[in-house]
């Protein structure tokens, strides 16, 4: 099927609400914000006191961009009210464009895990619920097949960047599962929890990192309070990821892979599903690729060029998966090969 641009009020619309978001994640600064360094890198957190006890709650890498919004702080928290109603509106639009809204299952638990700060802290939305996200972020409408619903939530983050960031979340993530009537599933173990499962709505919520042993097992994320499944590929997957919009109620900031990655990463999965590659997870995974890389090919070719190189670099196991895929997608190894990769 041919690609669809999103209207250019609908893209205008996407970009005013990802700035309004972005603006609001610092407006709620409760003290002074201070920097501090560790190993290589610099990272900003709001330093305040509750009583007698000093708290630095993190609020994101150093970057220009994050300095300027610093610096306006206090004028963004002023126009706070007006900010959420513009942001309404804004969802309003896109709903009316014709823009993926999230069904209202996923957008309460997401939501709130944003707001104890799991995507603050480096959780990342991965899978499906992550992938309808990149509607805005390229300007294209995704069809039915590649974005069919999923009751899956799934969230991944970096067991190093869990333990360096020296933050929490502001409220155990098993208290807000338990408000939304999820129950922790058993894992091999028996001790650590890394799946909740919602019984009214049968929705379910997982959390994973990166393997970087042979050995994918259970690991703890300290920032987050939970324990995460680990899997090999997932590491290319969430480094360096991005903010969007999840386009429910007013608009959830939170942090995706970035697509060319994301594209990448699913020709590699696709060979790896256990059930083979004719599995409907399979075929899906092929089908969000497909999309993905026709629209960066065409708009961001070298970002789709860099990300491919990366993952045929990571060593043979990966090219091999990735040569595997591609042998079941003719087209689109035309398109990777027509980049120059």
């Amino acid at each position: 099927m041919p690609m669809q641009n999103l209207s250019p009020v609908a893209v205008a619309a996407w970009t005013d609400l990802l700035r309004h978001l972005r603006d609001g994640a610092v407006a709620g600064l409760r003290g002074t914000p201070r920097l501090k360094q560790v190993g290589r890198k610099s990272y900003w957190y709001d330093h305040f006191r509750i009583g007698a006890q000093t708290v630095d709650r993190y609020i994101g890498e150093d970057s220009p961009e994050l300095q300027a919004r610093i610096a306006r702080a206090e004028t963004l928290r002023a126009a706070m009210r007006e900010r959420e109603r513009e942001q309404a509106r804004l969802v309003r639009i896109l709903r009316a464009e014709g823009c993926l809204m999230t069904d209202r299952a996923t957008g309460q638990v997401v939501s709130a895990m944003a707001r104890a700060g799991v995507f603050r802290l480096g959780g990342t939305l991965i899978g499906t619920q992550a992938f309808r996200c990149y509607e805005g972020e390229l300007g294209q409408r995704i069809g039915f097949d590649q974005a069919a619903m999923t009751d899956d939530v799934d969230i991944a983050s970096f067991e190093r960047l869990s333990i360096v960031l020296q933050d929490q979340v502001t409220e155990p993530l098993t208290e807000v599962f338990q408000g939304l009537s999820f129950e922790p599933l058993p894992s091999v173990d028996g001790a650590r929890v890394w799946r909740w499962r919602q019984s009214s709505q049968q929705t379910l919520v997982e959390f994973l990192t990166p393997a970087f042993g042979a050995e994918e097992a259970i690991r703890d994320l300290p920032a987050l309070g939970v324990s995460a499944q680990a899997l090999h590929y997932l590491n290319y997957l969430i480094a360096d990821p991005i903010q969007v919009p999840l386009l429910y109620r007013s608009g959830v900031l939170v942090q995706v892979p970035r697509p060319e990655r994301f594209a990448i990463h699913k020709l590699i999965v696709a060979d790896r599903r256990r059930d083979g590659p004719e599995t409907l997870k399979a075929r899906k995974d092929r089908a969000q690729a497909e999309f993905l890389i026709r629209a960066l090919a065409e708009d961001r070719p070298e970002d789709l060029r860099e990300a491919l190189e990366l993952a045929r670099d990571s060593g043979p196991a990966w090219r091999s998966r990735l040569q595997a895929t591609l042998s079941r997608m003719p087209q689109v190894a035309a398109m990777l090969q027509g980049l120059g990769a």
